[in-house]
């Protein structure tokens, strides 16, 4: 009942700059991102109310060769029906899709995927492979499916020694729903001349 999120939220999606043209210049859509290892399971990406660390994400893929040029898409999104992991009304749901992606894997002879790669564990197989499992058991059950999955992670190093924040904690967003994306913008820089309101 108190669990809704708030209508429209600023989000932003890091990128290439041939695909910032795309959608912000010639309207096109962003497109589902459908790893093994996405953090949030299969959609679109967004960091919430975070342009720094979309960015930082845009350049990071530029160092590694995998971009052009770094850039970054605003977006005004509607979460609309959520799994939003930062509420702990959707714990029990987690443990549900875990349990069902262990008896269906166990059923089909498969070993359980692990999430790896340092203690920020990047590659996130597991928790992927769960949230695709409740969003496969709400569709073939014909309950309603979640427009989009929100998470919080704690990321990066410590802000300083014996921190209980860390550098590039962050809330992300997925969007499976893409009519839940109202609108793609091109992010402003601040005026310095004004304050921030």
């Amino acid at each position: 009942m108190y669990s809704k999120l708030p209508n429209l939220i600023i989000a932003f999606h890091g990128c290439d700059l041939s695909t910032y043209e795309n959608v912000v210049l010639k309207n096109e859509s962003l497109e589902f991102s459908k790893n093994d290892y996405d953090w949030l399971g299969n959609g679109i990406y967004f960091w919430e109310s975070n342009r720094q660390r979309a960015n930082e994400w845009a350049e990071e893929k530029v160092s590694r060769g995998q971009y052009y040029a770094p850039a970054v898409i605003g977006a005004v999104v509607d979460l609309g029906f959520c799994l939003n992991l930062t509420d702990s009304a959707y714990v029990p749901i987690l443990k549900d899709g875990y349990e069902l992606l262990k008896m269906r894997l166990q059923n089909e002879g498969k070993k359980m995927p692990v999430n790896k790669i340092g203690k920020d564990r990047l590659i996130r197989e597991l928790d992927c492979a769960v949230i695709e499992q409740i969003h496969d058991y709400n569709h073939n059950t014909e309950k309603r499916e979640f427009d989009s999955v929100r998470g919080i992670f704690i990321e990066g190093d410590e802000v300083y020694a014996g921190s209980g924040f860390n550098s590039k904690t962050h809330v992300q967003i997925c969007i499976r729903n893409p009519n839940c994306i109202k609108g793609y913008f091109s992010p402003l820089s601040e005026n310095i001349k004004y304050i921030l309101p």
